[in-house]
């Protein structure tokens, strides 16, 4: 009776362990090839990226080889970083003023128009 009891509490220490092992596996790799990001700013960059443009990961990167330069929107986005960077560095106060989401505002192409008026209400 004992021992049927153990193993009743013990049963969801087991399946807990058990279900989380197959997660290991599917870790993101180390980054690779990069030239203005440190690793820990990576993750939370591309969010950051794909939110601004609206964009899956494959506007700027190749297809399961994220390192790869082959895709030209990935030396753009450098560009872009360094830009930014720029314009923030110019604000005395040291916040970040402008970030991707500025231009693009959810779209590839950032607007260099402002959007039509909407005729007034009456």
């Amino acid at each position: 009776m004992r021992t049927c009891l153990l193993l009743l509490f013990l049963s969801p220490l087991f399946a807990q362990q058990a279900s989380e092992a197959p997660h290991e596996d599917h870790k993101m790799p180390a980054p690779k090839n990069l030239k203005l990001l440190q690793p820990d700013q990576v993750m939370a960059a591309m969010h950051s990226f794909r939110t601004a443009l609206g964009v899956k990961c494959d506007f700027c990167h190749v297809k399961g080889d994220f390192a790869s330069d082959e895709n030209p929107h990935k030396e753009i986005a450098r560009h872009m970083i360094v830009l930014v960077r720029e314009v923030n560095a110019k604000f005395p106060d040291g916040k970040m003023h402008v970030t991707c989401y500025t231009c693009h505002r959810g779209d590839e192409e950032p607007a260099t128009t402002p959007p039509a008026e909407k005729p007034e209400a009456k």
